[in-house]
């Protein structure tokens, strides 16, 4: 769900009316004519005017971000000159003020004591530290929440583009800030306080008391294709917490459900919990996707590929090896190289570039791509590859065609096609899915057709040989969606130990 343009503001306009009613009272309380509150700019400067800020509070309000910062610090100046000083009594009115202060500001004994008896009040040593903690803790709340988060890069999948490493900015309102499914947290956490932390170390840092459904705030644009998107892995509804790294549905196709739920510790988890990815959308809604010998087409047209994106190479080589770190400062490579059970033979991660380029090395007699054809038997895993059923004989090189599914879209449904939207029907859209006597029942009905009820997108790291993505878990759905990668703020290579300053504030393109 989305909430609409004329939602957003219609909620928007009853917060201004609610705040400036409230300052409406207050400013013939302090002896300005009260329909001043009710003009925009102008009440800004009046209500920094009353209480003796400098032009500049005016100015900043008005600058993305730092406005809201200045807001808060009207309200809690403002309450100030009329006796509420209590932390409690700050807290409701810069959290709750559309309800808050239109309370205060109709009572009788809701008075201006003026601005010298308002002077006396100094705040304690404590008072001072748990007010900058809180107003830090909402600020930073609400920024993180909405606007800006930052993420780290801390594996190779969408390597050489973003390198593990990498410090990024995501920007939320690109494709919509979402609403928070679960609104009561550990501020500052994700899902799980640190390890480090005493007694809570590794615990769930969230409540479900409140859940929220899908909900998000307007968006500046759409997903667009090959956008670099950071989103709440999709299969990560339910983990093994001992093994947070291993997709959970494919411990139990390798290891059995009662040896995983015997050893190990199984959690649920809602959308907005769920570990944070970056990948390339390669595909949209509705799109027809195919790979073939690792060739991604889209549409039946072959899709753009990053000049940066790699695969892994077999090299053979008269017997001479490879100095990895030396490849690694030449930027050839950005990944450990595998030597074969024949000396002669080696993997390496390359761009189509860096491949071209090693086979210009004196002691490289060839250099080939791994590709793995369909019908190829995973040794280690069962089915590994979407949509994990065994009716498929798809690999990460070569699947498909299929349709990427649309809102609003109808799909003929049967035991061949159900493994493709198995996931969506039951995990996504949360209907309750059987299959009995051949016959396929949704929500306790017979069913040969679905109706898609969200947008889903087919995200692709561009380190193609190395990335856990949609080959291997599928669809994502748009209420996973968490927002745009921006720029690189800092990058620092642990292999090499140092700082990449060419990668400093770099765009994502």
């Amino acid at each position: 769900m989305e909430i609409s343009i004329t939602a957003f503001i219609i909620l928007s306009i009853l917060y201004f009316l609610a705040t400036h009613l409230a300052l409406y009272k207050i400013f013939e309380k302090l002896g300005i004519e009260g329909w001043k509150a009710l003009v925009p700019f102008y009440s800004t400067h009046l209500a920094v005017k009353a209480i003796n800020k400098s032009i500049w509070w005016t100015i900043i309000y008005y600058v993305p971000f730092l406005g809201f910062v200045v807001w808060m610090g009207i309200l809690v100046e403002l309450m100030k000159l009329f006796g509420k000083v209590k932390f409690s009594e700050h807290f409701l009115g810069v959290v709750f003020a559309g309800i808050y202060l239109p309370y205060l500001a109709f009572q009788d004994d809701f008075k201006f004591i003026g601005y010298e008896e308002a002077a006396k009040y100094k705040k304690s040593t404590g008072r001072e530290w748990a007010d900058a903690i809180v107003f830090a803790v909402i600020a930073a709340t609400l920024i993180r929440g909405l606007y800006l988060e930052a993420f780290t890069i801390p594996t190779s999948s969408m390597e050489q583009k973003l390198l593990v490493g990498d410090f990024l900015f995501v920007n939320k309102m690109a494709y919509g800030a979402r609403v928070p499914n679960t609104p009561i947290s550990f501020p500052f956490t994700h899902h799980s306080f640190p390890e480090w932390v005493p007694f809570v170390g590794g615990k769930k840092s969230y409540v479900e008391w409140v859940k929220f459904p899908y909900a998000k705030l307007p968006a500046m644009g759409d997903v667009k294709r090959n956008d670099c998107v950071v989103f709440n892995f999709p299969a990560g509804d339910t983990v093994v917490l001992e093994h947070q790294n291993q997709v959970y549905e494919q411990m139990i196709r390798d290891y059995g459900k009662d040896f995983v739920y015997s050893n190990f510790t199984v959690a649920g988890r809602p959308a907005d919990k769920q570990e944070n990815y970056i990948k390339r959308c390669v595909g949209l809604p509705g799109d027809k996707l195919q790979i073939v010998d690792s060739k991604l087409m889209i549409n039946d047209q072959e899709a753009y590929f990053d000049e940066n994106a790699q695969f892994t190479y077999k090299v053979v080589t008269d017997g001479t090896g490879f100095n990895e770190k030396t490849l690694q400062k030449k930027k050839i490579t950005t990944e450990p190289i595998q030597q074969l059970a024949n000396p002669n033979e080696f993997e390496l991660t390359l761009t189509n570039a860096a491949a071209e380029q090693v086979k210009q090395f004196s002691y490289v007699k060839s250099v080939e791509k791994v590709i793995e054809p369909l019908g190829y038997v995973y040794q280690f895993q069962k089915t590994p590859v979407f949509p994990n059923d065994t009716a498929y004989n798809w690999t990460r090189d070569n699947m498909g065609p299929f349709t990427i599914p649309k809102k609003g879209q109808t799909v003929k449904l049967d035991l061949n096609t159900l493994p493709l939207y198995r996931r969506i029907i039951h995990n996504y859209e949360g209907h309750d899915l059987k299959v009995e006597g051949g016959k396929i029942y949704i929500d306790n009905q017979v069913a040969d057709s679905y109706t898609f009820e969200m947008d889903y997108y087919w995200m692709m790291g561009d380190n193609r040989h190395n990335s856990l993505d949609s080959r291997f878990w599928g669809f994502v759905p748009e209420d996973h969606i968490v927002g745009k990668a921006v720029f690189v703020w800092l990058s620092y290579d642990a292999q090499l130990g140092r700082i990449r300053w060419e990668r400093l504030f770099s765009l994502v393109h």
